[in-house]
């Protein structure tokens, strides 16, 4: 057992490295591009523009490009960038970058649907108010979509994990990596079963910490 153990703390952490980084990225470049589309779709912060509708139409047939790639392929594709990136195509830092590319349309789509789920009528008291368009949107629109977002950002936290066990195929590290080579390759069901064990446990983890703190945050309401 202590074998086991010893041989499952390495991956651990590069687990939660590739969830936490990916996450982190995502979070930055998908949330921007959620803001993005759901400004282009609303004429209250488009205003008139004309390019508005051409930009959003171009940003969601991109974004659903991507949603439909599926996660293996993607990764595949990917190999060249991650080595222009981080200087090489395997390891943990390396999965990275396809676990970002990844969850960016996924986390755009997200926090695009739970901006839009914002009562209207939110918006116009706002409006009436004479707050600014970025007043609106970062100190009304964020903070009443917040729960959604919360839930949206622990869905995806969940997805990249099960991408990050997939990574394993490529060298990638991780729990998936060794379900693979100790458990799979070596027949040692017992390092399989431990790892997916692990996996699960940290599911359940992530899914109780998003529900604490969507809680929390309809408490303090």
């Amino acid at each position: 057992m202590s074998e086991i153990l010893r041989l499952l703390i390495r991956p651990l952490g590069e687990t939660i490295l590739m969830i936490a980084a990916s996450t982190l990225i995502s979070t930055i470049l998908g949330g921007g591009l959620g803001i993005l589309l759901f400004t282009l779709s609303q004429d209250r912060f488009a205003g008139k523009y004309p390019g508005a509708l051409l930009v959003k139409r171009i940003a969601d047939r991109a974004i659903n490009m991507f949603r439909s790639f599926p996660y293996v392929i993607l990764m595949v594709l990917v190999l060249p960038l991650s080595r222009i990136i981080v200087g090489t195509s395997l390891g943990t830092i390396a999965s990275i970058v396809p676990l970002s590319i990844a969850a960016i349309p996924f986390l755009a789509r997200i926090v695009e649907s739970s901006l839009s789920e914002v009562d209207s009528g939110v918006i116009d008291a706002a409006i009436s108010c004479a707050a600014s368009k970025t007043r609106i949107l970062f100190a009304i629109l964020i903070p009443e979509a917040l729960p959604s977002l919360i839930s949206g950002l622990t869905l995806t936290m969940i997805s990249l994990l099960g991408y990050s066990a997939m990574a394993g195929v490529i060298g990638g590290g991780g729990l998936g990596d060794l379900a693979i080579r100790y458990g799979y390759q070596r027949f040692r069901a017992d390092v399989m079963a431990v790892a997916v064990v692990a996996i699960v446990a940290l599911v359940e983890l992530i899914q109780w910490t998003g529900s604490m703190i969507i809680k929390r945050i309809k408490a303090a309401r």
